[in-house]
């Protein structure tokens, strides 16, 4: 199985480099629709991610929910096992962490999200995804989900980066949307 991770992450990645600059905008409005369905004029905390390796980018949606006074949390490494979610202020410096990632360091305190965000390689239409093959958004959204039963997870691709099955195992997590710039595919 882990073989087969790898071979998807190696196609999709590459696909995902080749088909970047022609991929079609995203309607992010989609994702304030999923925000008032689960958490009408509740405050709530929104994790995303700043996009790397031709990962979609959400740095205009991140703009827009400052703009509309919701916190914004982003990944940060901490050791090679442990992801937490920091405080991060719109416009703020970011920093390079060892993966080459751009992550807040002004902030001790964790935050625990109530949507999630997850930049994936591949997914399937079960909604299982593939990431980078480290394990921290499934150890992480596991985490949450414990403390946060409402927590929301949404992945984050391009249409392209669909495939038919991805083999899963105990350690995967099963995310509650992924949106892409077609829509939004959900179980339910």
């Amino acid at each position: 199985m882990k073989f087969n991770k790898f071979l998807l992450r190696k196609k999709f990645l590459s696909k995902r480099r080749k088909k970047y600059l022609t991929a079609k905008k995203f309607n992010f409005n989609l994702i304030f629709g999923l925000i008032r369905k689960h958490f009408n004029k509740k405050k709530m905390v929104i994790g995303g991610y700043f996009p790397s390796d031709y990962e979609v980018n959400i740095v205009d949606f991140l703009e827009n929910v400052a703009k509309k006074k919701i916190k914004i949390v982003l990944p940060v490494i901490e050791s090679s096992n442990n992801m937490s979610f920091k405080l991060w202020i719109y416009g703020e410096p970011l920093y390079v962490n060892n993966f080459g990632i751009l992550e807040p360091k002004n902030t001790r305190i964790e935050i625990i999200p109530d949507l999630v965000l997850v930049p994936l390689v591949t997914f399937d239409e079960k909604l299982n995804r593939i990431g980078y093959g480290k394990g921290y958004y499934d150890r992480s959204l596991k985490k949450i989900k414990r403390h946060k039963k409402n927590m929301i997870s949404v992945g984050i691709a391009y249409s392209f980066q669909k495939c038919r099955k991805i083999p899963i195992n105990k350690y995967d997590f099963k995310l509650d949307y992924i949106f892409t710039e077609q829509g939004i595919i959900s179980s339910k």
